[in-house]
């Protein structure tokens, strides 16, 4: 890896000034030739980038942008996140038309964005803030993926000690979160680790896999972690969970349910691992996070974000949630047939 390959945890950018747009775009540039997007589609990244800098600058408080590689089975893609705590949207679908300004310019950014995009979504409340997802892909997308997540370091630090993995094997729908025991390298390090052995642990139920990360992982500090197992067919969510990652399970109607973690540290002594059952309804929503974000939130508190892909959700509940005291990670799974 050279020094300017971007990694699949990506490079969060602070967006306070016009001139972090020039950073971003050519960022993002160097990312498409990265991945080999080619030259029409890394140009049409370049304008993703730098309107989405571009409305940052102009309506944001505190305004973030995540960039970074995502893939599928025989290409790569790059997805930017755009968070911000601003004065939000009423209306995200009206804004997003060319000629509507709230500022008096042209009102071309978010249609701009839009028409480049291979993939949006976003969700906006008035007072709260704006979250924007775009995905660029070099041919057609596929269908919004039932998970997203994402990770961030805390305040300091260029590489965060959480992580997150997904997996289809044999049918097994599962996600895992790791938190590796403090910050910076090492616990990159131990949460890397868990997710290299995630890739490559049995088929089996969650209790098999988090028996396996913790064999595995012995050569480092060690992680927090959790893995669960959707099963919609069966309507059962398979869960298996060591330290501190909190886990619930919302229904459609704002309902949590809380599961189950034992103590324990993957990688160190010799935890006992648990496995669960909880029932599960097509339209359910799993959310998994580490300890760096506050287990305060409600999704009653953002009308229609449910209906949101899972990255939105995702990276909303880390803006309102997230500490920038720790690392922080989250994780969505929607229930799908």
């Amino acid at each position: 890896m050279t020094e300017d390959t971007i990694t699949d945890r990506g490079v969060w950018f602070r967006v306070e000034s016009a001139g972090t747009g020039g950073a971003v775009r050519r960022t993002a540039e160097r990312l498409g030739r990265q991945l080999e997007l080619g030259e029409a589609r890394t140009a049409d990244l370049a304008i993703v980038a730098a309107e989405l800098t571009s409305n940052l600058v102009k309506h944001a408080d505190e305004g973030t942008l995540l960039l970074r590689p995502v893939r599928r089975e025989r290409e790569a893609g790059v997805e930017l996140v755009a968070i911000d705590s601003g004065p939000g949207m009423a209306d995200l679908t009206v804004s997003s038309r060319d000629g509507h300004s709230t500022v008096g310019t042209l009102g071309i950014g978010l249609g701009a964005i839009v028409r480049q995009a291979s993939w949006f979504d976003g969700y906006s409340l008035p007072a709260r803030g704006t979250v924007l997802a775009v995905q660029v892909w070099p041919s057609s997308p596929d269908a919004p993926r039932w998970v997203g997540g994402l990770t961030r370091p805390i305040t300091g630090e260029t590489v965060s000690g959480d992580g997150f993995a997904v997996r289809v094997v044999d049918g097994r729908r599962q996600v895992l979160v790791s938190d590796g025991l403090g910050h910076g390298p090492l616990a990159s390090a131990a949460s890397d680790a868990a997710i290299t052995a995630f890739y490559s642990a049995p088929a089996g139920p969650p209790a098999v896999v988090v028996q396996h990360l913790h064999r595995s992982m012995s050569h480092t500090r060690g992680a927090a972690l959790a893995v669960a197992e959707l099963d919609p067919l069966a309507g059962v969510l398979r869960y298996a969970g060591l330290g501190n990652i909190s886990a619930q399970v919302v229904t459609p109607g704002g309902r949590r349910r809380g599961l189950v973690s034992l103590p324990g540290i993957a990688g160190h002594q010799r935890p006992v691992v648990r496995e669960y059952d909880y029932p599960i309804e097509l339209g359910d929503l799993l959310v998994m996070h580490s300890d760096g974000v506050v287990d305060r939130w409600q999704l009653d508190d953002y009308p229609g974000l449910a209906e949101r892909s899972s990255l939105v959700v995702a990276a909303t509940l880390l803006r309102d949630a997230g500490t920038r005291r720790d690392d922080a990670c989250v994780l969505v799974a929607r229930v799908t047939a």
